[in-house]
């Protein structure tokens, strides 16, 4: 899928003008206020009626919310009614809600509890599994995993890879945390104040940076070098 053109504008000012493709995986990297997240609520139609949108996809198939695209929020909450129990949260028939929980890691006993009663990580698997109800081409994640302690973090990106493996969907993972986006994605995506400032192969940005924007990025999220392993 190749983004040929992605433009925001407010106010006749341009927040945001980039263009990349997905291939495989592909982190969205900035600081806060880069202009990721406005992106991904772009490609997802989800920007406020203020804001204006230029789009042009080089692909074979139109995008859509909950048919080719599944949509992962930084707060889990954001996609769940706490008043309502888990299992009424989805769309299909049990058997694809089972199998759904089943490749997520989690009990289907838990298909009856209501969102308050889990934890942050397996609200986070609930929410990947809602995510691929309608067996998305591509799996947009909004920092997924910023709210989560390290060592769930560890696990949600493993079971990201391996569902990926499984259900052949590509994945724009928008993040400012480089160490998960070089444990998850092929491709990276560095922007700054709405313009990209590099794009390559993760490991070749992570070796040889060319901007010192990058750099700064980097060593803010590694400690003694270890983005080289």
């Amino acid at each position: 899928m190749k983004i040929n053109k992605l433009k925001i504008d407010y106010k006749e000012k341009t927040l945001v003008d980039i263009a990349f493709d997905i291939n495989s995986s592909l982190a969205l990297v900035g600081q806060s206020g880069s202009g990721k997240s406005l992106s991904i609520k772009a490609l997802l139609n989800m920007l406020p009626n203020t804001m204006s949108r230029e789009l042009n996809i080089d692909a074979d198939f139109e995008l859509k919310a909950g048919d080719t695209i599944g949509f992962v929020p930084q707060n889990p909450f954001t996609a769940l009614s706490p008043l309502t129990k888990i299992k009424k949260q989805f769309f299909k028939s049990d058997e694809r809600i089972d199998e759904l929980f089943e490749h997520v890691g989690l009990d289907k006993s838990l298909q009856e509890r209501f969102p308050p009663e889990l934890s942050g990580g397996q609200l986070q698997r609930v929410v990947i599994a809602m995510a691929l109800e309608g067996n998305p081409k591509i799996l947009m994640l909004d920092e997924p995993t910023t709210a989560l302690d390290p060592e769930t973090r560890v696990l949600i990106l493993e079971l990201l890879k391996r569902l990926q493996s499984e259900y052949k969907f590509k994945i724009l993972f928008v993040t400012h945390d480089m160490n998960s986006a070089k444990n998850l994605c092929e491709d990276i995506c560095v922007i700054k104040e709405g313009h990209l400032v590099e794009y390559g192969k993760m490991h070749d940005i992570l070796q040889s940076p060319k901007e010192k924007y990058t750099q700064t990025l980097i060593e803010a999220n590694f400690a003694n070098r270890d983005f080289r392993q």
